[in-house]
């Protein structure tokens, strides 16, 4: 399908780097940092599971949950039928909090940076694979969070990447033509998918490995960026 903004709406010198006029992170392992061992410690705690067949069951339908497929009650529920247990209602509200627990810890090198873009004019967002509770739960908790131009939730739109329709409609809610879009992530076939629809793309491993590949690939002006160009917001067809 046509993305529906001006793909002439911005122009870089032949043989440069295309202007990047939004970064795009994902949230999990980009601007938060590994799960939190003493959450998963609770919610082990809380359902009474073995670490295998917790940990099997709880990415068996995380995908589900992430595109909305599952509300937050029925993935924990599956998770409890998949490992022959009953949870109540009381476990499933503490294996919310815990879960959020789980995936709140900051990766501070990279908030600081999207920070210092956000203070120099440059857009951004995230576009994150993530259930219901688990975005409200990070959205209450991290201030931080309002600062971003755009946040793309799968689960609030029933679907999640590598799907090429999330991209294009954050790219969409961005005002930024794809070409003109840098997305951050830590999985090859996120970025992949990405990169299909027209995305620049970077995968993202540890801040100090990004600095690095951004400097060698053109980037140096998003890192220091009170230097970046401004790219104006396409106009809708």
């Amino acid at each position: 399908m046509p993305f529906p903004f001006d793909e002439n709406s911005t122009s870089a010198t032949p043989g440069s780097p295309t202007p990047v006029g939004t970064v795009l992170f994902d949230y999990g392992m980009v601007l938060s940092g590994p799960p939190d061992p003493v959450a998963w410690s609770a919610i082990r705690s809380i359902t009474g599971l073995d670490e295998a067949p917790l940990h099997t069951a709880y990415w068996a339908f995380r995908h589900d949950y992430d595109r909305g497929a599952l509300t937050g009650t029925a993935y924990w529920h599956a998770v409890a039928a998949q490992t022959r247990i009953k949870l109540t209602d009381t476990q499933i509200a503490a294996l919310f909090r815990a879960d959020v627990d789980l995936w709140s810890v900051p990766n501070a090198p990279m908030i600081a940076w999207a920070a210092q873009l956000q203070r120099a004019g440059v857009r951004t967002g995230i576009l994150s694979n993530i259930g219901d509770n688990i975005a409200q739960g990070i959205v209450a908790r991290l201030p931080w969070l309002a600062a971003f131009d755009h946040c793309t939730w799968s689960a609030l739109l029933h679907m999640a990447k590598p799907e090429p329709e999330i991209y294009i409609q954050t790219a969409a809610a961005l005002h930024t033509p794809p070409a003109n879009i840098l997305f951050l992530d830590d999985k090859q076939e996120n970025i992949q998918a990405a990169a299909a629809i027209g995305m620049q793309t970077l995968h993202f491993t540890t801040y100090a490995a990004m600095d690095l590949e951004m400097s060698a690939r053109g980037y140096a002006y998003l890192l220091n960026a009170a230097a970046a160009p401004t790219i104006e917001p396409a106009a809708a067809k």
